[in-house]
């Protein structure tokens, strides 16, 4: 149960203009995997090694031209956790010189991450997941996750919006309360929507 979900159409792949798409997933997976446990079993000493997979990840990302800025956004995005997890690394002897090694790791780590999911429908992934036996209820978790993960994206533009255009002050503190409203109000939305999911699988006869 659940193959039939891999069908759906990749709403939020927009980026395939390299040679690296035509690759098999499961290609790509395996050696995304490679070059992650690369990274990680490298000790902090290894610079030569961090050296060669940054660069191999480097030419990976001007083959597949994917654009810098779009890059950079999703990049920018989750920076914030990557300098929070490295941050309490400067308590340790040598905290600068551990510091500045983990953020290259980390950030290898993403920029192979952000490779493959710009080169790769998500669909393909699932069906390599479902290919190695993978629980197929993980798998549909995940295919229902990234159908309705656009759905409610539109849907808090949506809000934002409609907030927008009621909303005539521009005080900071305003906007951030603002903000606070429409979380709110779409974390209720997104409840209900989950519910009435739920509710319309159950009618045909999932468990």
């Amino acid at each position: 149960m659940g193959g039939h979900f891999l069908h759906s159409p990749d709403a939020g792949h927009g980026h395939q203009h390299g040679p690296l798409e035509h690759l098999p997933a499961g290609g790509k997976l395996a050696g995304t995997m490679v070059l992650i446990l690369t990274v990680v079993l490298l000790p902090r000493t290894a610079l030569t090694g961090l050296s060669v997979v940054a660069a191999v990840v480097i030419s990976l990302l001007v083959v597949s031209r994917i654009p810098l800025r779009h890059l950079a956004k999703r990049l920018l995005l989750l920076e914030p956790l990557v300098v929070g997890v490295a941050g309490l690394m400067w308590f340790q002897p040598g905290g600068g010189r551990i510091f500045a090694v983990v953020m290259l790791k980390a950030n290898l780590c993403l920029l192979t991450t952000l490779l493959l999911s710009n080169t790769t429908p998500f669909t393909e992934l699932l069906r390599v997941l479902q290919r190695l036996r993978v629980p197929w209820l993980f798998v549909t978790t995940l295919t229902l996750m990234h159908r309705y993960l656009f759905v409610l994206a539109d849907e808090a533009e949506r809000m934002r919006r409609a907030r927008a255009s009621r909303t005539f002050t521009r005080g900071r503190r305003w906007q951030w309360l603002a903000l606070a409203s429409v979380v709110g109000q779409l974390f209720v939305r997104a409840s209900e929507r989950a519910e009435r999911i739920y509710n319309a699988m159950c009618a045909r006869g999932w468990k």
